[in-house]
């Protein structure tokens, strides 16, 4: 097991690892739609999802996947109201390239958003 840390990644807000390698697969951590830089939060589902899933390409390509060797998908949002709208977003963002996914309602998120990401992913 080994922790992939690089300058370009999110940095971690508490005790874990933005991402861990094993056996040649990705685990990234989950990623809520907090801007890296500015530390802002988009005010629309559209805008979140769009961030957090680059931030997650971000990381895999740091670690030395891509988008398009993710396996799997997991999407915490905090309205299932919302699944269309961030569907919409998240076929745009993958095109043709389908991962495994799974699309969990839950109450309230982190500082208020309303999305978090996590995904593994080959090399």
């Amino acid at each position: 097991m080994k922790i992939i840390d690089s300058p370009v990644m999110p940095k971690s807000n508490g005790h874990y690892s933005m991402c861990i390698e094993h056996n040649g697969t990705i685990y990234t951590a989950g990623q809520l739609p907090i801007d890296p830089v500015s530390k802002s939060i988009p005010k629309t589902i559209e805008k979140q999802t769009k961030l957090v899933l680059e931030k997650i390409e971000t990381i895999v390509i740091a670690a030395g996947s891509s988008k398009n060797q993710i396996i799997q998908m997991r999407l915490y949002i905090s309205d299932i109201e919302l699944w269309t709208r961030v569907n919409i977003v998240y076929a745009e963002f993958f095109g043709k390239h389908k991962p495994v996914r799974a699309v969990i309602p839950t109450r309230e998120l982190h500082y208020g958003c309303l999305i978090e990401v996590e995904a593994i992913a080959a090399i």
